[in-house]
């Protein structure tokens, strides 16, 4: 009855030599560990110390099983380096994170928020874990977990973009970072904010394609800034709806001025086309 779609899918099989994990199975996990670090993390020093140390324990054990189909045999070893060395690492960078951007919204309660409600910081969390495994050369699985950021947040950070410290997207939606950007620390960007390449040809995969973000700077909403050349200089401003090919100075401000112009009473009724 299905001897078509079974003999269509025997073809392509061969792209799955084994069974891989989902992108719903890396969320969940991740998901699940910033959790852990966060939310679950009361009473800990105290009397849930020994149930949070089992709920990490078998944390590991869910990133092992991830991990088994792609790492030839190293799965157990790679899973307990991270915990066991790397986590505390991006643990003090992802308060750092946090802190960037409770002092940088005024809207910001307290740093509890931020950590439990704001998809900036969960997008920056699951991209500093995303970024470790990929640095080790682990394919695939840093893009589950990418992509379910990108799924749950709008914020699209490829794993292999190089970013430091005290980064702050505030509000998130439809950021775009591409594989080969650089931000240093300090940096904030806001909605719509897209880091990409001038040429999406298959054979630059192996070259720098996106921008250079230096330290201290802002980048206003739906700024397009493209170019693996394209450098913008150390506590620069970038105004909103900015389109840059091209690098900006140090302590440069880059600004769209928009027109105003004051119409007479009798032209309020007039129909406005903005049609383009």
């Amino acid at each position: 009855m299905h001897d078509l779609l079974l003999e269509k899918v025997r073809a392509r099989s061969v792209e799955f030599k084994t069974l891989l994990p989902t992108k719903d199975d890396a969320g969940q996990y991740v998901t699940g560990l910033l959790a852990l670090l966060f939310a679950r993390s009361h009473g800990v020093g105290q009397d849930r110390s020994a149930a949070w140390l089992d709920e990490l324990a078998a944390s590991q054990k869910a990133l092992t099983t991830l991990l088994e189909p792609f790492a030839h045999g190293q799965a157990a070893a790679l899973s307990e380096k991270f915990y066991t060395t790397e986590l505390p690492q991006i643990y003090d960078v992802l308060w750092q994170d946090a802190e960037a951007a409770y002092a940088g919204d005024p809207a910001a309660q307290n740093l509890q928020e931020v950590v439990l409600a704001y998809p900036g910081f969960f997008g920056v969390a699951v991209y500093r874990i995303a970024h470790y495994f990929h640095s080790l050369g682990i394919a695939t699985l840093p893009r589950l977990f990418s992509e379910h950021a990108h799924e749950k947040t709008g914020i699209d950070i490829h794993p292999a973009a190089k970013i430091g410290r005290s980064f702050f997207m505030d509000h998130g939606t439809g950021i775009v970072i591409g594989g080969t950007s650089v931000i240093a620390d300090n940096v904030k960007i806001y909605q719509g904010v897209t880091l990409g390449a001038l040429s999406v040809d298959k054979s630059l995969a192996t070259t720098k394609r996106h921008p250079t973000i230096e330290e201290g700077v802002v980048i206003y909403a739906g700024a397009t800034i493209l170019g693996g050349a394209t450098v913008i200089g150390k506590n620069s401003v970038i105004g909103g709806n900015t389109w840059i090919v091209e690098s900006v100075a140090p302590y440069s401000v880059v600004y769209n001025k928009s027109s105003v112009r004051v119409r007479p009473s009798r032209e309020v009724t007039t129909e406005i086309d903005f049609s383009i």
